[in-house]
């Protein structure tokens, strides 16, 4: 059990909410995460963090890649049906997920007008002893959605959150501060 005053700190991170779907021999299931980052610059790749528990776990197994939904601030509703079981509600989520045909792949299950899909090829199951499994993964396909709109965000301490509010002032850069900073002390290259 992680330590009271570790978890209230861990509680403060902010993350991007999502809804992971995996698709194997006709049957679909979803859940909706925020434990998944981008993990490289040069490449598209991810890093995810899956619930062994949760029934989406062996259709990710089976199948070999899953996809990830990126929810705006206005879909709440979704990302709070899919954070529960799907068989408390029966999953009854027809008027939240689509598919998208992928040749060579078949349907791509996603969230109707989320901000982005991306389809998640494995690379690697990290065996790290922990109560989730992590897999590293390529992002294979993508599907733009509203692109522009701000993207929803969760963290324990705050709940869920609308993104979008410039945390600078426009015209204002740090960077170009600290360049100054660095030219004024005769260490600029």
């Amino acid at each position: 059990m992680i330590d009271r005053d570790v978890k209230q700190c861990l509680g403060q991170m902010t993350k991007g909410v999502q809804v992971v779907a995996a698709r194997h021999d006709g049957v679909t299931r979803a859940y909706t995460s925020h434990w998944i980052s981008q993990i490289s610059f040069e490449e598209p790749v991810l890093l995810a963090s899956v619930s062994p528990k949760h029934d989406t776990h062996p259709l990710i197994e089976a199948a070999g890649w899953f996809s990830v939904s990126i929810l705006a601030g206005d879909q709440v509703e979704e990302g709070q049906y899919f954070s529960y079981p799907g068989r408390k509600f029966h999953r009854l989520f027809d008027e939240y997920l689509t598919e998208t045909e992928v040749e060579g792949v078949g349907p791509v299950p996603h969230v109707v007008d989320c901000l982005a899909w991306l389809r998640c090829e494995i690379r690697e199951k990290l065996d790290l002893g922990l109560d989730h499994d992590c897999y590293v993964v390529d992002v294979r396909d993508v599907g733009p959605g509203r692109l522009k709109a701000d993207p929803l965000v969760y963290s324990s301490r705050h709940g869920w959150r609308v993104a979008g509010e410039k945390a600078r002032a426009p015209g204002v850069s740090v960077r170009d501060r600290l360049l100054e900073r660095l030219e004024e002390a005769g260490l600029a290259e």
